[in-house]
């Protein structure tokens, strides 16, 4: 079968048949429910989350399984799994059922002090990087590859450079591109998140309260959870947290072409996106390609 529809009804039968106990609670929407899964809220404390497509339903089990041992050891609430449901017939893929988190998305306009923030998003990344990576998941298809090396995506950049050019800098984008493939990470792997985004950062009363989804999250080259810093900060912000990260020229390397990968693929057109997405990918790509002029 095609992919179902992920609507309120579907939710609201796979409770009822797979978690009768909770079948009275009310279900609706979430604000922000996000692409590759679909989430509801189930009651006032609770939300259901059922990925929107095969390739994403293998970060189910992976955060049911790694989640509760990642909380403990960090500095700031991640979600908390409660269940875990089965697919049938009208739904072929395993779904959750979380504890909710409240607050909003990191916007800027959200963030009381843009500085305190960068702040404590790099004590929390420190912290996850640091969580033991015993037995964690590798990169692969469960994350699109994320923490593991940039020459899986060097054709696609390429595309990119090329329906770019005469658009962008596409000397010093190759510049960049080739800087982060001419580096590796040297250390053992380490645990990233994979999708640090304002979507997935919770703000309450104006400060960093939740981290969410660990869907591409992973053990391996942690460069991927920098593109926040070209995404969110500016000035100060960012040099706070660059300052707080204990990284190297190389590490920061990756994170630029990590970084200018998703935005030159949206840019151009690869990747799905809305004109609003479009407009950020080319504020991105500005400021990736200003900041490599700026440390090289």
């Amino acid at each position: 079968m095609g992919d179902p529809i992920i609507d309120t009804e579907l939710v609201r039968r796979l409770i009822a048949t797979q978690f009768p106990e909770w079948s009275a609670l009310p279900i609706r929407p979430v604000e922000f429910g996000g692409w590759d899964n679909r989430t509801f809220h189930l009651g006032a404390g609770m939300t259901v989350r059922l990925p929107s497509a095969a390739h994403y339903a293998d970060q189910v089990a992976k955060e049911q399984r790694w989640l509760p041992i990642l909380a403990p050891q960090l500095p700031l609430p991640i979600p908390v799994p409660l269940a875990m449901g089965q697919p049938d017939e009208t739904y072929p893929w395993p779904w959750s059922i979380y504890a909710w988190h409240d607050g909003e998305p990191a916007l800027a306009e959200s963030i009381d002090d843009l500085a305190e923030f960068a702040l404590t998003l790099a004590g929390f990344l420190d912290a996850l990087q640091a969580a033991d990576s015993k037995e964690g998941p590798l990169p692969g298809p469960h994350n699109f590859f994320r923490g593991g090396s940039l020459t899986v995506y060097d054709a696609q950049t390429r595309e990119a450079l090329a329906r770019l050019d005469g658009r962008i800098d596409r000397k010093l984008a190759t510049e960049v591109w080739d800087a982060a493939l001419s580096t590796s990470w040297q250390g053992p792997p380490v645990w990233f998140h994979g999708d640090v985004a304002y979507g997935n950062l919770l703000v309450k009363e104006g400060r960093l309260t939740a981290v969410i989804d660990f869907g591409t999250a992973g053990i391996g080259d942690p460069a991927c959870d920098l593109a926040i810093v070209w995404h969110l900060f500016r000035g100060e912000s960012r040099e706070v947290f660059r300052n707080a990260r204990s990284l190297d020229v190389g590490t920061w390397a990756r994170g630029r072409g990590w970084t200018l990968w998703k935005a030159m693929i949206v840019a151009a057109g690869i990747a799905g996106a809305n004109p609003q997405d479009v407009t950020k990918s080319w504020q991105v790509i500005d400021d990736v390609l200003a900041d490599h002029l700026a440390w090289v």
